[in-house]
């Protein structure tokens, strides 16, 4: 009997009405979901068309996944080498998962060497559409175009979202560090490849040597490659692994 009495005890008490705060917390929970998801649906929609185009075909925003990043999309201003803006109200980069998270290790070596050093991202995936307002607008003929850009009708690793431009920025100093010309420069002085003999000739200085060897050490130990024309861009993969691995961003 005394058995009996303590479980109907127990299925009363389970049964017994939620108290107030119990409600008040449910209500809660429910709110707080419930705001959630307005302010992601709000923050996506007020996205620039871009960058909801770069996040559906599975891209993501570095700034959020690599701590202290910083990033200057070049393009999005006319500081480049075609002198226009081509991002428009497009400000943040955006690249393949895998290379964000190699791009994670090269910064997080590079602070952990200098902590007073960031990396600095000048331009990551570029849109096929972006890719063919550069080529129309490169007053050179079809043959040479490629010297200077990616024929969009074959793509470029910029257009899988597996390269990156960059350099190196000091926090203390508020300035990124001299790596002998400006981004984007077209000539010899920007080419990794003639380093040697622009310093011979005064075109470069060691210290800008030293700082392009910062950044290329971080970046090849995060199994990225060089190239041996800019001193700033950098690849995850071949051309032939990006084509197996990835779809060209449109």
């Amino acid at each position: 009997m005394r058995t009996y009495l303590c479980l109907l005890a127990l299925a009363f008490a389970c049964s017994s009405p939620k108290s107030d705060q119990e409600i008040f917390t449910e209500q809660q929970r429910k709110a707080l979901f419930e705001q959630e998801n307005q302010d992601s649906t709000s923050a996506e929609a007020d996205l620039p068309a871009l960058e909801k185009t770069l996040i559906d075909q599975g891209l993501v925003d570095i700034e959020k996944v690599i701590p202290g990043i910083k990033v200057e999309l070049k393009y999005s201003t006319e500081d480049n080498f075609f002198g226009q803006d081509v991002y428009g109200d497009h400000m943040r980069c955006y690249l393949q998962p895998v290379v964000a998270e190699m791009l994670g290790k090269a910064q997080s070596e590079l602070q952990k060497e200098y902590p007073n050093l960031t990396l600095l991202v000048y331009d990551g995936v570029r849109p096929l559409s972006v890719q063919q307002i550069l080529w129309d607008s490169l007053d050179k003929p079809d043959s040479i175009k490629p010297l200077y850009v990616s024929d969009p009708k074959i793509g470029g690793l910029h257009n899988f979202g597996v390269a990156v431009d960059l350099t190196i920025f000091d926090t203390e100093s508020g300035k990124p560090l001299d790596m002998g010309t400006a981004y984007d420069y077209f000539g010899y002085p920007a080419y990794p490849d003639r380093e040697l003999q622009m310093v011979a000739e005064g075109k470069i200085t060691k210290t800008h040597v030293a700082n392009r060897e910062i950044l290329r050490k971080v970046m090849k130990g995060a199994g990225f490659t060089g190239i041996g024309s800019e001193w700033w861009h950098f690849n995850a993969f071949s051309r032939k692994e990006a084509g197996e691995k990835f779809q060209l961003i449109k």
